[in-house]
């Protein structure tokens, strides 16, 4: 969103930037970029042709590894840490099964995965978290519940627990960009509370970790059920009357034809 700096990562000059905007206005006979003072921002029309020059890109790096016919197809997949790290384990030992294709697994954040699917370097993502429905193609996975978890001596262990009594505790929450931790803002959102409610909480990317420090530090915190049944020395616990749950989803780029590698995963 910067003409001086997209010519620079383009090793270009700023006017044939601006000129090659202007073609594409041209050829597409609408108005891609307006100011909004000194801020640039893009108009719809510019938000539908990124969509689909994405798309046509990724379906142009198809169709190079179709040419070349590779021994093996490679097979691109990224998953959220809920669903890498809990979930597609017997699904992954499965697909190496299959002596024809290759596969490259991902594990990382929503915001990240989401990233690397719009810049071609994923062919799918497995997605735990919020994503936009309108941006991007979609197939169920699975519906997951939610849970609060704590330590088989902690007072919540088996409980349903009212909203008020959470923030008398820590609270264990992943980074910023996960989808877990949307899930649970998104949750607390609902019902006009925030993290901050809580007496302290601790931020910590690592799911082995949390569980740890909730066994041992006498915390809370809230995951998907497929990472809480990981250790039997977990406790379940819920909050207010909701039985919670999300889904997870296989995401991918409209206009494309990543569906069939979804078929093969």
């Amino acid at each position: 969103m910067n003409y001086r700096k997209a010519a620079e990562f383009l090793h270009m000059t700023q006017p044939a930037v601006t000129q090659h905007i202007h073609f594409l206005e041209n050829e597409y006979k609408c108005k891609l970029f307006n100011y909004n003072g000194k801020k640039l921002q893009k108009t719809k029309a510019a938000y539908k042709l990124e969509s689909y020059a994405r798309s046509a890109k990724y379906s142009e790096n198809i169709l190079k590894k179709e040419i070349i016919s590779k021994p093996l197809t490679e097979l691109r997949v990224g998953a959220t840490k809920t669903i890498g790290e809990y979930v597609i384990t017997e699904q992954v030992k499965r697909f190496f099964q299959n002596d024809s294709y290759t596969l490259s697994l991902i594990v990382d954040n929503t915001e990240n995965l989401l990233y690397l699917l719009e810049h071609n370097k994923l062919d799918f993502a497995l997605i735990e978290g919020f994503f936009d429905k309108q941006k991007y193609n979609y197939i169920l996975y699975r519906n997951e519940p939610f849970v609060g978890i704590c330590s088989k001596t902690h007072p919540f262990a088996h409980k349903n627990i009212p909203f008020e009594e959470l923030f008398k505790e820590t609270i264990i929450v992943r980074e910023e960009g996960s989808g877990t931790r949307a899930i649970f803002e998104q949750i607390l959102f609902e019902h006009n509370f925030t993290l901050d409610c809580f007496k302290k909480q601790i931020c910590i990317s690592n799911f082995q970790l949390i569980k740890e420090l909730v066994l041992s530090e006498k915390s809370i915190s809230f995951v998907y059920e497929a990472v809480a049944n990981s250790d039997n020395e977990l406790s379940f616990f819920t909050i207010g009357d909701n039985n919670i749950t999300r889904e997870f989803n296989y995401v991918y780029l409209k206009n494309t034809n990543a569906e069939k590698y979804i078929t093969l995963f």
